[in-house]
């Protein structure tokens, strides 16, 4: 689960991490006093669960409270796009007022799951306020890696060590290295699947802050943690994803056109490879469940031919726990209650793959009945090119 930048302070400075003095407004006049409250030259900065706002004119300063009120006029309720929201962009419902602050330094400051590992890296780099993509793409010697044992947590010397490689010299380094502990922390008890503060700034005047933060949180572990699951803002995810997540099915929209409903992450993952490697681009994720019932499959048809780019459907299914007759009765309901108007193609496998399938061939739709995955891959894409 994603959440908005003032809201990861919120959550962040809790736990110690320093952040600018600031509040959120929701609307100009709101803005307008958050910016008389602060005095001096404010940063108004768009809230959308997205980077890259700077560079589309989603943060800006003012000079002065009527300048902020006016900033916010122009940002809230508008379509902010930038790299990371895709062309439709995002409406822009809140921004954020901040202190201005005489930056000296930017830098770079991050915390992850390393899967490979399995083990949280905390990441720093002198390169910050850039996309830290391009930094370990382009000058990956520049991003500093400390590996973490839960068992014993993130100690004072790799706290040290972080902060001697940014550079940092004198009472800096024990400024940072309180704020990577508070971080880490903060972290750690949230059950965060990234902390990421780009950039980290380093005043002037000797403090050491978070400019910008982003946090994400394990969707699993949220039942912990009812008041960060109560930050989640709907308007900010797909539609689509939001109405599967009540039905407890794990979907993701992507960019294709064949529409993808499967039992199982794995045979998910490989069913979109094959489909790509068909020639074809997959619509979405669509990952039913081994315990799937007849109604989840109806409802997972239904957010599949939601998406208007979907011009066929293939429905690869391994019947274990789930018998391939509940999923193409599941999947005969679905398409004649549905008015289902786009080729589908089934490949079943497993428990009563043979009952299954000829429920498919006797229900009178326009079913494409495969043998095998990459027969199905191969027939969804030839359908598509046809539609």
């Amino acid at each position: 689960m994603k959440i908005h930048e003032y809201q990861a302070k919120q959550i962040l400075t809790k736990f110690g991490v320093t952040t600018p003095q600031g509040d959120v407004a929701y609307t100009p006049e709101e803005a307008r006093g958050v910016a008389e409250k602060l005095g001096g030259t404010v940063v108004v900065k768009a809230q959308i669960h997205a980077g890259g706002r700077g560079k589309a004119g989603g943060v800006k300063i003012a000079r002065n409270p009527k300048e902020a009120e006016g900033l916010a006029h122009e940002m809230l309720g508008k379509r902010l796009v930038t790299p990371q929201t895709g062309p439709e962009g995002r409406v822009v419902r809140r921004v954020l007022v901040e202190e201005g602050l005489d930056i000296a330094r930017e830098l770079y400051l991050g915390l992850v799951i390393d899967r490979a590992v399995a083990r949280p890296v905390m990441m720093a780099s002198t390169e910050g306020g850039v996309e830290i993509e391009i930094v370990a793409a382009e000058h990956p010697e520049r991003i500093l890696k400390e590996y973490i044992d839960p068992a014993i947590g993130f100690q004072a010397f790799q706290a040290r060590k972080l902060a001697f490689g940014l550079g940092l010299e004198g009472a800096l380094v024990n400024e940072a290295a309180r704020f990577l502990a508070a971080l880490y922390r903060a972290f750690e008890a949230t059950d965060a699947s990234l902390a990421e503060i780009n950039p980290l700034v380093v005043t002037r005047d000797g403090r050491i802050l978070a400019l910008d933060a982003k946090m994400n949180f394990d969707d699993n572990a949220l039942y912990r943690h009812k008041d960060i699951r109560e930050l989640r803002d709907l308007d900010e995810e797909d539609p689509l994803e939001v109405k599967a997540s009540n039905y407890n099915l794990s979907y993701i929209r992507l960019d294709g056109t064949v529409g993808c409903m499967v039992n199982g992450a794995g045979l998910a993952m490989a069913t979109m490879d094959l489909i790509q490697y068909a020639g074809g681009s997959p619509a979405n994720f669509l990952d039913v469940g081994g315990g799937a019932n007849e109604e989840q499959v109806r409802r997972g048809f239904e957010i599949i031919l939601s998406d208007p780019h979907v011009r066929a459907v293939l429905v690869n299914i391994f019947g274990g726990i789930m018998r391939c007759d509940i999923v193409a009765h599941g999947v005969v309901a679905a398409a004649r209650s549905l008015g289902v108007k786009v080729p589908v193609v089934v490949r079943l496998e497993g428990t009563n793959v043979d009952l299954g399938q000829q429920i498919l061939r006797e229900s009178g739709l326009n079913f494409t009945v495969a043998s095998g995955m990459k027969d199905a891959a191969e027939k969804v894409v030839a359908l598509t090119h046809q539609n």
